[in-house]
């Protein structure tokens, strides 16, 4: 996992043009940005979706095979919760179509949380766990964008 402000997204230049290219488009979005899918190229998709975050998220610690996500409230904030997937247990198989499995009981040693938004991203790989959604305080809607990187 990654997490980071916005205004360093220069750091991210080498490490991989598609994740650079996924934090350019962030950093130039607008808060009233439209919600829906936007293509950024053959690799990589941004999708900005709207959802009010819960004190508990009911499906545990997401993750992914085939891409990389870069998660980014453009309005409000959210506490993600990770962990590696490593030793933890299948909540929800894996689902091909949405390329997610969600797992639970994480390692309470190595777990941590971060707040997204007001300029805070965090990018999480195939080994991250990640439970996003949750309330920062009080429950708000929140509108996210998530970039998709294909790997």
């Amino acid at each position: 996992m990654i997490y980071d402000h916005i205004n360093n997204i220069e750091t991210y230049k080498g490490i991989s043009p598609d994740i650079y290219e996924g934090l350019k488009f962030l950093a130039e979005a607008k808060p009233d940005i439209e919600l829906g899918t936007y293509p950024i190229n053959d690799r990589v998709k941004a999708i900005v979706s709207e959802y009010p975050t819960v004190e508990c998220f009911e499906r545990g610690y997401e993750a992914h095979k085939h891409v990389i996500d870069i998660q980014y409230p453009i309005v409000g904030q959210e506490r993600v919760k990770w962990s590696p997937i490593d030793n933890m247990d299948v909540n929800i198989p894996y689902d091909n179509v949405k390329d997610r499995t969600f797992y639970k009981n994480p390692d309470p040693v190595v777990g941590t949380e971060i707040t997204i938004g007001n300029g805070f991203f965090g990018i999480m790989f195939p080994q991250d766990g990640h439970s996003p959604q949750h309330l920062v305080g009080k429950s708000e809607v929140i509108k996210k964008i998530t970039v998709k990187v294909s790997i």
